[in-house]
């Protein structure tokens, strides 16, 4: 199989290569094409998947070549990894700071920040899309550009089932629950688990081990949620009363003053902090030779460490599983081996929001994964993977206030996407406005009018616009 990453000059690309050297993904791979239109990044990542390569003297890692154009690198692609960043970490800064000097919470893919991001990424992703349908038309997409669930909502209309979502803090949180509450799940199955959500917004609502749903006691247990970072975010009698476990994303929507106090307390936005860590590191990897490897895993520790730094305590660390990496590549390695026919798999991504069978989306109306939102839109659920694709499995209907907080942050999602395809700046604004977390005209227009300033190509994207 050859698989193409886009962005493959990204920070966490060795974890996938790792990933694909040993372990149950060895060899699915035979090569692995990388493609960045910054040829800086893409050459010290080459050097550090050179170091470790080296430390394979089996060669078990997959061929690894460089390409300097999209269409070098998707001719003959089997699987298409697509994880880019427009604006580069400066503009993940300037995301973090518009929002922030307006008292807004300052976040990269919540709230105002995400928004913004999502106008930056949806239009070239699309033009992925459209490569990919001249280049590899068989070929899967799965999708870790973010915001993940709106830019998989945009390219669904392009690229259908083959467009699929991934982010590993759901499926975290599962095996986190789990493991505090003592319950065993079966390899590469979800039976029994509820979660429903969209991306970075959503709620772990049962949990069952050998046929018995062990969630209610876990919530009861304050003891117990103490052992994982989810359990610990949230008061344990807010826990109780919702009866479920929220996504971690959900710090920044139920302890919203809590996190802006945090922000505004660190001497650096978390943007910021990457930006001055890779400036220096790139380079540094570049001419590092047999050490770049060990120089970027240094750099991947600390960077895990400081991950949602504003929601804990003085002096409280990270457990030492989630510092060891192995999130989203696992997702999407394990997507990529179910799709290309190595067996069935249960995992939580972004996809339609449709229930195929009878009275699904073969016959009659389209049947929703979780009811009461729109069957054509992006959800965060379990799906079964197989060669025919992502099938969202049916959840239970949310409770009033998730759903409500759900439908509202849909709207922005499609408000978003209909501003980034059609070109509507009253999209735009009415997407930051509608936003739970921003909610005033006032501040949304002041908010895009930031944006544009700083990412002169949103007015470019606008019609008659400059």
């Amino acid at each position: 199989m050859r698989l193409t990453i886009v962005g493959g000059g990204g920070f966490r690309v060795p974890l996938i290569y790792r990933a694909l050297s040993a372990g149950p993904f060895s060899g699915l791979v035979r090569e692995l094409v990388l493609y960045d239109v910054d040829a800086g990044r893409l050459a010290a990542i080459e050097a550090v998947l050179a170091a470790l390569a080296q430390q394979d003297p089996a060669g078990s890692g997959p061929e690894v070549r460089t390409v300097s154009t999209l269409s070098g690198a998707l001719d003959g692609a089997d699987m298409v990894f697509a994880a880019i960043r427009p604006g580069g970490t400066e503009g993940r800064t300037a995301d973090e700071r518009i929002a922030l000097d307006l008292g807004l919470l300052g976040q990269e893919t919540t709230g105002a920040g995400g928004i913004s991001y999502a106008l930056r990424s949806i239009p070239p992703m699309l033009g992925l899309a459209e490569e990919m349908r001249s280049r590899c038309p068989g070929a899967w997409l799965l999708n870790f550009t973010n915001p993940a669930g709106m830019v998989t909502e945009a390219l669904a209309p392009a690229l259908g089932h083959r467009v699929i979502g991934i982010c590993d803090s759901a499926g975290g949180l599962v095996h986190r629950a789990a493991r505090a509450a003592g319950a065993a799940l079966p390899e590469g199955r979800l039976d029994g688990v509820g979660y429903y959500g969209l991306n970075h917004l959503g709620w772990l609502y049962r949990l069952q081990s050998k046929g018995r749903d062990v969630l209610p006691e876990l919530l009861a247990d304050p003891a117990a949620l103490a052992e994982f970072e989810e359990g610990r975010l949230f008061p344990p009698g807010m826990l109780a009363a919702l009866g479920c476990l929220p996504n971690e994303y959900l710090f920044y929507y139920y302890e919203t003053e809590r996190a802006l106090a945090g922000m505004r307390g660190a001497p650096l936005t978390r943007g910021e902090s990457i930006a001055r860590q890779q400036a220096e590191l790139y380079p540094r990897l570049a001419a590092a030779g047999p050490e770049a490897f060990a120089l970027w895993e240094a750099a991947r520790r600390s960077r895990e460490e400081g991950y949602l730094a504003e929601a804990r305590g003085a002096g409280e660390r990270r457990d030492e599983t989630d510092l060891a990496g192995g999130g989203y590549e696992r997702v999407a390695l394990a997507a990529m081996r179910a799709l290309s026919g190595g067996g069935a798999a249960d995992l939580i991504l972004n996809t339609v929001n449709t229930v195929p069978g009878p009275g699904g989306n073969t016959a009659g109306s389209p049947v929703p994964a979780v009811p009461g939102l729109p069957a054509d839109g992006v959800v965060e659920v379990p799906c079964r993977v197989t060669p025919e694709g992502a099938v969202p499995l049916p959840q239970d209907p949310p409770g009033p206030a998730q759903l409500g907080l759900m439908r509202r942050v849909k709207d922005v999602e499609r408000l978003v996407v209909e501003a980034a395809t059609a070109g509507s700046r009253e999209a735009a604004l009415a997407a930051f406005a509608r936003h739970p977390l921003v909610d005033s005209e006032v501040l949304a227009g002041k908010l895009l009018a930031g944006y544009e300033a700083a990412f002169p190509g949103l007015g470019r994207l606008w019609r008659g616009g400059p």
